[in-house]
């Protein structure tokens, strides 16, 4: 088979409508709030890049042709679902105002709060029903991606394995996200603790964990499972670095967020603790007491200027190489089917080369 990656998308995107199709028919006894839920769960599971459920395909294609493409589909497209409950959960607790050039859940849901009864409001605190909001839609989407994954259609010996991976990838991104959100509050993290939140945060579910899944429904052994984890992982983690780039040095109109969003936000990324290290001690002083506040155009760019001068942009285009040079290297001897060789290729470059 060819791999289109415009037709692997829609795939992906037919499978979560047909699921959430199915969901609204269970959910139609609720009335109009469930309706509201379930439209901002097809809000947050529409486009995006597919990254996630096309390495889970090329997993199991690695190991063995796909017996049902349908259900293989269906499969990956839980990790989508895994994904968004990430996200929806991630910009509340990041307090983002937007995602993908529209307002995040909790946003969402409070300008609702806000408006209704025309414009008199409901009563209560707008935040805090948001907030609820976002929480809740966050909690379904994540049983959701457990419940598509296992009513896929695939047979349930090759399913249950992927399922045992799935529990490990909600396990690793809920700690890797509490990592982050205590790392926030103590206002510091050296390039260690952040890499760590990296780690567990995104680069494992993001790349290795789809993969891992991908090889457990195909029936992977042990050693391709090993190659497959082994080349996963430092491409994840090059995948997330490229993110943490684009969240300051990013455009706006390409990625959906505004500028120098991770500097509002208050991450303390690799890049930054990168440039915390090495950027004369005013400079440092100024970028540390900026970050997490409300910054100007004007401010933004005097960040950047201190993060670029510092070395640190570099360093992190630096890393990005050596990480993806290694996990191709491991694809060298892997053994893998030559297709799913050629395709994984492509995606590393695409998940590591990217603007948005």
């Amino acid at each position: 088979m060819t791999w289109d990656a415009t037709e692997f998308r829609q795939r992906v995107q037919d499978a979560l409508d047909d699921f959430l199709d199915l969901q609204a028919q269970r959910l139609a006894p609720l009335g109009p709030d469930a309706e509201r839920l379930l439209a901002e769960a097809r809000a947050a599971v529409s486009g995006g890049k597919r990254f996630r459920a096309a390495f889970c395909w090329w997993g199991h294609l690695a190991v063995a042709p796909a017996a049902d493409e349908l259900a293989l589909a269906r499969a990956c497209a839980s990790l989508e679902l895994l994904h968004a409950s990430a996200l929806v959960h991630d910009d509340l607790m990041d307090a983002s105002d937007t995602r993908r050039g529209r307002p995040a859940t909790h946003r969402g849901f409070e300008a609702e709060h806000r408006a209704a009864d025309g414009g008199t409001g409901w009563r209560g605190d707008p935040e805090q029903y948001g907030a609820a909001a976002a929480i809740l839609l966050g909690d379904l989407l994540l049983a959701w991606a457990d419940e598509l994954l296992r009513t896929c259609g695939l047979p349930l010996e090759q399913v249950g394995p992927a399922l045992g991976v799935l529990d490990r990838t909600r396990t690793e991104v809920i700690a890797g996200q509490f990592l982050d959100v205590s790392v926030q509050a103590r206002g510091r993290a050296d390039v260690d603790a952040a890499m760590t939140v990296l780690r567990y945060k995104s680069a494992k579910y993001s790349i290795e964990r789809p993969l891992h899944t991908g090889a457990a429904l195909a029936g992977a052994d042990e050693a391709t499972t090993a190659a497959l984890r082994a080349f996963g992982l430092p491409l994840g983690e090059a995948f997330q670095l490229r993110d943490d780039l684009l969240g300051v040095f990013g455009d706006p109109a390409e990625t959906g967020k505004p500028a120098g969003d991770d500097l509002v936000e208050g991450k303390r990324t690799v890049l930054v603790a990168l440039a915390l290290d090495a950027a004369p001690d005013e400079e440092a002083v100024r970028l540390d007491a900026a970050l997490g506040r409300p910054l100007s155009v004007a401010q933004v760019d005097d960040l950047r200027g201190i993060i670029s001068r510092s070395g640190a942009q570099q360093q992190v285009e630096d890393v990005i190489a050596a990480l993806t040079e290694r996990a191709l290297a491991v694809l060298d001897g892997a053994g893998l089917r030559p297709e799913a060789d050629a395709v994984l290729r492509e995606l590393a470059a695409a998940a590591t080369q990217r603007s948005v």
